[in-house]
């Protein structure tokens, strides 16, 4: 018999690759099928394609445990460049494809890469921006760090996270 602990597991996160597209576009599928699906929204196709349409190496970055794919989250500029004078300048973030394979979920570790992502946001005062589907448990946990809601439609749930007051600081 297996037994399940709810410790953390030692994680690490390594930059996106090529050879991760598909891996990630089935784990998007599994991971959001059951939201999708109530919705009314769940297309086998469209579920993998948005993933694989923009996927970036740039952004990406794999959680892995034992150094095994766990799941991934990108952080992108939320816009055209990260500020208006260019690519190094801080703005804010766009937190999207943050999914965790349904064996790691519950065992703190999407709060554990979550604090690590919203830890460099701050340190460049960056305020984060997200999209959560109607009814996804995950909302809780942005709830939890700080994220609250900017809008919403029948579908998503838009929330932001404010940039941090200081270097390093929690958002306001």
């Amino acid at each position: 018999m297996a037994i399940t602990t709810t410790s953390t597991p030692d994680w690490s996160l390594r930059p996106g690759r090529s050879a991760d597209v598909e891996p990630i576009a089935e784990l998007r599928a599994e991971v959001m099928r059951a939201d999708l699906v109530r919705l009314g929204r769940y297309d086998e196709d469209r579920v993998r394609r948005r993933l694989r349409e923009t996927f970036s190496t740039r952004y990406t970055r794999v959680v892995e445990v034992d150094g095994a794919l766990a799941g991934c989250v990108t952080v992108r500029p939320d816009g055209p460049t990260d500020g208006p004078d260019g690519p190094d300048e801080p703005g804010a973030r766009l937190l999207e494809h943050f999914y965790l394979a349904a064996a790691h979920q519950g065992r703190g570790l999407g709060a554990a890469v979550l604090r690590h992502v919203l830890a460099e946001a701050d340190a460049t005062r960056a305020a984060v921006r997200l999209v959560v589907l109607q009814g996804s448990a995950a909302r809780r946990l942005y709830e939890r760090h700080g994220f609250t809601v900017e809008g919403q439609d029948p579908v998503d749930v838009f929330m932001v996270r404010p940039a941090a007051d200081r270097p390093g600081g929690p958002g306001r």
